[in-house]
């Protein structure tokens, strides 16, 4: 026991409590909901069409600064926020599902007086997140932006399915290795020097690995192109963004989003892997406010 403490001391990256001190010197604001702080930043004119953006599996709402900058400067005003488990929002001890997810979306939303409809936008496996939140209510959402969104079920290796077990070999032979995964998000990763460092941060406070081992094992089991077919039944206009590189969820996924979705205008993009709003910026944002301002 005491070389297994002694291990795990040495590989797991959580060395501290998410507390009010820690949030002190996080941007944004925070918004308490019944499932936990949730991290946001609200940023563009008053009077601007409201814009959610929801990120991905991991990497959290820094993912969209340049997507900011784009949709404010356009007159939009975009709320981004930190999924419970990520960034500076709170790891409940929960299941990490589509239903927690709609909780967090909605509860965010009301708080900021924002009935809707608004336009969301998520990545990767925000694509799940903005889908099954537009299943739920599609009455509050005016539209929907996909980029290179999850598409299929990844079976969990058996050893991290394991009771008790499971979960701590997760910890400590998956979660220290994340931080130095993420820059194969991108086609050319030597433009984004800092996405490694400024990922660490968020590993330091506990339950991230949990969430992100739970948030791994629901997906698991979602049927998602049943999902996306159910997206596409609700009639809301939907924008489907893909880089051509992308190795984390691959191009060719994107005939199964467009099989759920037929009514999806589709923007593949060239040179650009999993993230196309960063190696793309100015093609993909431009897509983006003309299909924004078309609907």
């Amino acid at each position: 026991m005491v070389l297994v403490g002694a291990l795990a001391n040495q590989h797991d990256p959580e060395d501290r409590e998410l507390t009010g001190a820690a949030r002190r010197l996080a941007p944004g604001e925070f918004v308490y909901l019944p499932d936990g702080a949730t991290h946001y930043e609200i940023a563009g004119p008053d009077t601007g069409r409201p814009v959610l953006l929801v990120h991905g599996m991991s990497v959290p709402y820094y993912i969209w600064d340049s997507t900011v900058t784009a949709l404010t400067a356009a007159g939009f005003r975009t709320i981004r926020l930190d999924l419970y488990g990520r960034g500076w929002s709170d790891r409940p001890d929960t299941d990490y599902d589509g239903d927690l997810t709609d909780r967090q979306l909605k509860g965010l939303l009301d708080s900021l007086g924002l009935p809707g409809p608004v336009d969301i936008v998520g990545v990767s496996y925000g694509g799940f997140v903005t889908g099954h939140f537009a299943r739920s209510y599609p009455r509050r959402v005016r539209s929907l932006t996909l980029i290179d969104p999850v598409f299929g079920s990844r079976k969990m290796k058996t050893r991290y399915t394991l009771p008790l077990l499971g979960p701590w070999l997760w910890q400590v032979l998956e979660v220290p290795k994340m931080a130095a995964g993420q820059p194969t998000d991108f086609l050319h990763p030597e433009a984004f020097p800092d996405w490694e460092e400024r990922y660490r941060t968020q590993q330091r406070y506990e339950g991230f690995g949990r969430a992100i081992l739970r948030t791994r094992q629901q997906l698991a089991q979602t049927d998602l192109p049943a999902l996306y077919r159910e997206v596409g039944a609700t009639g809301r206009p939907v924008l489907l963004v893909w880089g051509r590189e992308d190795r984390v969820t691959p191009f060719e996924g994107s005939t199964v989003v467009r099989a759920g979705i037929p009514a999806a205008e589709f923007f593949p993009v060239d040179s650009a892997a999993h993230l196309p709003m960063l190696e793309r910026s100015a093609p993909v944002h431009a897509r983006l406010l003309e299909f924004l301002r078309a609907h």
